[in-house]
């Protein structure tokens, strides 16, 4: 039997001994600001940001020795004690030997269940841990049952540690921050609230109020209280080892305050006596609040057992609700998990790049490439809001077409750069203009292009090379006229910036130059002279791209052309002969942004639109013939490849280097996904990769082969032992945007080789050891890390989504042009998806009674609720915007069959 299995279609799974897998860990999540990981054990950390932990911050190399985490302690009339997590050392000291106890996780979206036999108490009991979507508190439910022949008289204990303070005072001042302190017993439990929160640059009040609150079944409260780690433990004692417990320590009356000592969320119930069968329940409360009538609110409204229950129920509903993609193939097991991966978006909406054990960098938040790329899913799941989210996040772009790296709360919030640091990542223009082209496709909203939006201003200039001395923060951080008023521009305007000046920023080779780093923030060692040669591929696809948009905003809004900021008729030279002169680039680059320094002119020309489209495919056009002339390398007749980079010595990344075969698939991906790559260089390019990076017992396909050095002129990741992150690992993200890539060209078969890999080394738990989803990367031997916080996932759900399903937008059309193999169908030949689409929710279902794969069936028939649609080259269904808006918001079913 497989160790983790699934146990419906919702995603649901269980998993036996959990514990006996390190660095496991679950997240739990309110709508409002709780965020928390809880491993199998109880063990994990709970807050709301980077200075408000409820419980102490976590890495994953110290999930296995941390006990200062959630627990709840039982003890018979016999001095008997066990932990409803496992987590005492008598029960640590049975791990691995026959007296190990059953236990069994059972997890959903957003919610899990711990069930473990506690064998030396005769003890049943089952742990429900969730957070509900607005409120912030964790609730604990547990439930103990006797299974005995004979009635037990038993004693509970909850044993919460209250960190509550800063992440950043795990080391830095850790006991002087615990003086702050300020901790109260209450009749249901426990409240710190420390006097301020501690910074040497400038320490600020605290209104933060921790607590741990709890109940039993009937509503009682606890009878003593353990407030601070001292009396809970004991003198000698540990978590796994506590005193009060152990030998029944009398702790204190509710009402009682303990000043300036580590925090203890640690309580006693009032003795209760069980018949054997019996069960009672309790309820642990943690949560984080500013007021403490609310606190009082939540302690009363969730000491209800009914009420637990209920919003139990309702928070598991909302999070499936969420996840409106629902897939239906010949294989149950990838369909679940393609749910997770469904809900990975989410997941990083609410935790940002941060806060989960393996994400214990940064102090939370997005990034900028994070923004755009989570709108992807977004559009496919909740394409209602993401059009305004579109919007704001332009006002994020820079007038040099740079942009800001630090976000703010909510949308459209942005700031300048932490500490001063000025970084630019050449990639940061592309995944605007790829969010926005599948808004429209989605939308059909091409109208978006001439909404007008704000800039970001800061005191870095010129692409980051220089300051602007006469800014300061008055000016604020949006760019100003020189009347002094806000300037604005179109998204299109926007787009056309971050596009152009990247297109003259080139180095020696002429080349986009990498700068700080690409969409490998590891190649970071390069900003002199490195550049990428696999983005400057993506940027010539994004030409194209916009060229399009431009002419469909031409024909479907009758308009001519377009007002753009005067300074910007630089950036659109005619020339030709200039794309080959790197030095004539650099000095119309340094022009434009010469003249952007401050203050702008705000003067506007008009400019046709179909001149405009004329401009941007020359350059992309040139681009691509630049790519394919200089940077392929073609090994012998079967295998070749493109180039990937320039280092900081101006040297080559790829190639045959006496016998050593340096490889990287970042410079694959991008130019089969924008069209550099001919059919012929695709056929030896997925050779290649199959012979040099491709391991599937790891996950599929490396990001790149062994270099055997530390190139201190291109990035940190060379420091990283080979296997390991950007280093060689099976790096999910880049491998979902190569099989995305080969399925944009038509190479179904090797696009779901990539994908499917993943899939398999994900669900293969005793390789993987994750829970279901896809990782950030698989390490060397296999095991999946850094988990649910990866782009990987929307572009994962993109790519089944539009390429393998079909399900395409194309101004507002619905386009279905599936590309499904045999095997991706069930016994009965069919195959479904259940998506929305313009505002309405579709089920797909492909029938193929003949079992044949993408290439050999076309589309004989398509219809939508009994009425036929329009077919065309025997591959494409289509159902118009018209006919779309004339659909009611009511489910709709279109079936499709293939011959």
């Amino acid at each position: 039997m497989k160790p983790l299995r699934f146990k419906n279609d919702t995603g649901e799974f269980t998993i036996q001994q959990p514990e006996n897998i390190s660095s496991l860990y679950f997240p739990l999540a309110s709508e409002v600001g709780l965020k928390s990981a809880i491993t199998p054990n109880l063990g994990g950390d709970s807050k709301i940001n980077q200075e408000t932990f409820l419980l102490e911050p976590v890495s994953v190399d110290n999930l296995h020795n941390n006990r200062s985490t959630r627990n709840f302690w039982i003890r018979n009339q016999d001095g008997t004690v066990e932990s409803i997590s496992g987590a005492s050392a008598q029960q640590e000291a049975d791990k691995f030997t026959d007296n190990q106890e059953d236990s069994q996780l059972t997890a959903g979206l957003m919610w899990q269940k711990l069930d473990r036999q506690l064998s030396r108490l005769n003890l049943k009991v089952e742990t429900t841990t969730f957070i509900p979507r607005e409120d912030n508190v964790e609730i604990m439910q547990i439930s103990v049952t006797n299974t005995a022949d004979v009635a037990q008289e038993l004693t509970a204990y909850a044993a919460i540690p209250i960190f509550g303070r800063s992440a950043d005072n795990i080391r830095d001042h850790r006991n002087v921050t615990s003086m702050l302190h300020r901790i109260k017993t209450t009749k249901t439990g426990i409240e710190v609230c420390p006097t301020m929160s501690f910074d040497e640059r400038g320490h600020q009040l605290n209104q933060e109020i921790y607590y741990v609150l709890g109940f039993d079944e009937d509503g009682n409260t606890p009878q003593e209280f353990y407030p601070t780690v001292e009396s809970f433990i004991g003198e000698g004692g540990s978590f796994i080892h506590p005193r009060a417990v152990y030998q029944s320590y009398e702790g204190v009356s509710s009402d009682n305050q303990i000043d300036g000592r580590e925090a203890m969320g640690a309580f006693r119930f009032d003795n209760f006596t069980l018949s054997a069968g019996e069960s009672k329940r309790f309820t642990i409360l943690l949560g984080i609040d500013r007021n403490e009538d609310s606190i009082k609110s939540i302690g009363e409204k969730y000491s209800k057992l009914g009420i637990v229950q209920e919003v139990l129920e309702e928070t598991k509903q909302y999070w499936q609700d969420k996840v409106t993609v629902d897939f239906k193939t010949g294989d149950s097991n990838f369909d679940n998990y393609m749910k997770w991966v469904c809900f990975q978006p989410f997941l990083r909406r609410i935790f940002g790049c941060s806060f989960l054990p393996h994400h214990d960098y940064g102090r939370g938040g997005r990034g900028w490439r994070d923004l755009w790329q989570d709108c992807l899913s977004l559009l496919l799941m909740e394409p209602s809001q993401v059009g305004h989210m579109i919007v704001n996040n332009f006002k994020g772009v820079r007038l040099d077409g740079t942009n800001a790296t630090i976000i703010g709360d909510g949308d459209g919030n942005f700031l300048a750069d932490r500490n001063g640091i000025s970084r630019v990542w050449m990639d940061h223009a592309l995944w605007p203009l790829i969010t926005t082209k599948l808004y429209i496709d989605q939308t059909g909203d091409v109208d978006i292009l001439t909404k007008q939006v704000s800039y970001f201003k800061d005191p870095h200039v010129k692409r980051g090379t220089t300051l602007d001395e006469a800014w300061n923060d008055a000016y604020g951080n949006e760019q100003r006229s020189e009347d002094g008023t806000i300037y604005t521009g179109s998204i299109l305007e926007h787009l056309l910036i971050q596009h152009l000046t990247g297109f003259y920023e080139v180095g020696q080779h002429n080349i986009y130059r990498l700068r700080g780093a690409d969409w490998n923030d590891a190649l970071d060692m390069a900003n002199e002279n490195g550049e990428s040669v696999a983005f400057t591929a993506a940027y010539s696809g994004n030409l194209m791209e916009l060229a399009a948009l431009i002419r469909l905003l031409e024909s479907q809004t009758q308009t001519q052309s377009v007002e753009i900021l005067e300074e910007i008729g630089l950036l659109l030279k005619k020339d030709t002969a200039i794309y080959d002169n790197v030095g004539r680039k650099h000095q119309i680059l340094d022009a434009y942004t010469n003249q952007c320094l401050h203050n702008v002119n705000g003067r506007k020309v008009t400019i046709p639109l179909s001149e405009l489209a004329l401009n941007l495919i020359q350059k992309a056009t040139w681009l691509r013939q630049h790519l394919q002339q200089e940077e392929w390398i073609d090994l012998n007749e079967e295998e070749g490849w493109y180039n990937s980079y320039y280092d900081d010595n101006g040297r080559p990344t790829d190639g045959d280097y006496n016998g050593r075969i340096h490889m990287m698939l970042t410079g694959q991906v991008f130019p089969i996904m924008n069209f550099v790559a001919t059919d012929k260089q695709i056929q030896k390019i997925t050779r290649s990769a199959d012979h040099y990076l491709y391991r599937k017992e790891i996950g599929g396909y490396r990001l790149n082969t062994d270099f055997k050095e530390i190139k201190s002129d291109l990035g940190r990741m060379f420091g990283f032992a080979y296997g390991e992150k950007e280093n060689g690992a099976v790096f999910s993200h880049m491998t979902v945007m190569y099989a995305n890539a080969l399925y944009r060209r038509g190479f179904a078969k090797e696009g779901w080789k990539a994908l499917k890999t993943l899939a398999d080394t994900s669900l293969d738990f005793e390789t993987s050891h994750i829970f279901p989803g896809i990782p950030e990367y698989f390490r060397a031997d296999g095991r999946g890390v850094y988990h649910y916080l990866t782009g990987a996932a929307s572009w994962y759900m993109l790519t089944m989504v539009t390429e393998v399903f079909g399900v395409q937008g194309r101004a507002g059309d619905l386009v279905l042009h599936p590309k499904l193999l045999a095997e991706q169908f069930d016994e009965n030949g069919k195959a479904s998806i259940t998506t929305q689409f313009s505002g309405k929710t579709f089920q797909i279902i492909y029938d193929n009674p003949n079992h044949k794969g993408f290439g050999d069936y076309v589309i004989t028939s398509a219809e939508c609720n009994g009425i036929e649609l329009s077919i065309t080259d025997d591959s494409y269904a289509f159902l118009s915007k018209e006919k779309l808006a004339k659909l009611n918001s009511e489910s709709h079913q279109i079936n499709i069959t293939l011959q």
